[in-house]
């Protein structure tokens, strides 16, 4: 129960990467997240906001891939617990799928606010 904890930062470190290389495997939603990341990283490049921008996009960017990988980790955890269908099951994968729009909505607001910014420089 316990193999994980207390481990070195190395070792907890590659759990965690083989985690995200598993859900960015495995999952469609999140290669579409990672894509649109790549995206919003080149776009960062060329037009070269500045540092605070870049803060908040990048803060919202992390927002919605951690907001994901949560959602990926709550609906395998509850298939796994309870495979058959079940309202209350519904609810947890729902309000986790939830999650994730909100953060994508606050994300594109971060990307609006941006833009306005940059069209008025």
């Amino acid at each position: 129960m316990t193999r994980h904890k207390n481990q070195s930062f190395l070792r907890r470190l590659r759990f965690a990467l083989a985690g995200l290389g598993h859900a960015v495997r495995a999952e469609r939603s999140l290669k579409i997240q990672v894509a649109a990341f790549v995206l919003v990283v080149v776009a960062m490049l060329i037009l070269q906001p500045s540092p605070l921008w870049w803060a908040l996009v990048m803060l919202a960017s992390a927002g919605v891939l951690a907001a994901e990988l949560f959602n990926t980790a709550i609906e395998h955890l509850a298939d796994h617990l309870h495979p058959q269908v079940h309202p209350h099951i519904r609810i947890v994968k729902d309000c986790a799928a939830a999650a994730v729009l909100v953060g994508v909505l606050g994300a594109l607001t971060v990307g609006f606010a941006l833009l306005i910014h940059l069209l008025r420089r």
